[in-house]
């Protein structure tokens, strides 16, 4: 083999093991799209028990209910569908009823979302774009304009 000839197949090889790389990322990363879920889309969703991920929407009125030490469970809601989640741990300052939240953790086996995090807004405007998203492509929350 001459030298121009293994200098091309070393680059060859380099491009081949990138390509492949590439792709596993992106088949890796492509399983992972629908990362945020609103209650209604878990009815479609193929969400395993123990499989973490994020769930938006909105706190449901009349849900929250304060257990013992620092657990707290309470109803996730885009207004038609709702879960329930239970989380042990400090909430939010502005974590209340009917505030936009989104919460991460997987799914226990009676079916309670388990949340080891908890993300609530952080003014009277704002809501996660996520969340607001959410709401907007099922026409149940519209924005607000500022004055």
């Amino acid at each position: 083999m001459t030298r121009k000839q293994k200098r091309l197949s070393v680059i060859v090889a380099g491009l081949g093991f990138l390509a492949l790389a590439a792709g596993l990322t992106f088949y890796a990363l492509g399983q992972k799209a629908s990362y945020f879920y609103m209650p209604g889309d878990l009815a479609t969703a193929n969400v395993a028990p123990g499989q973490r991920i994020r769930l938006g929407g909105l706190v449901e009125k009349g849900t929250i209910v304060r257990g013992q030490g620092t657990t707290v469970s309470f109803a996730v809601t885009d207004t038609h569908d709702a879960v329930k989640v239970t989380y042990t741990g400090i909430l939010p300052d502005l974590f209340r009823e009917e505030q936009g939240v989104i919460t991460e953790g997987s799914f226990g086996s009676d079916g309670v979302f388990v949340a080891d995090s908890v993300l609530a807004k952080h003014d009277e405007r704002y809501m996660p774009k996520e969340v607001a998203d959410g709401l907007k492509a099922k026409g149940v929350w519209q924005e607000t304009e500022v004055k």
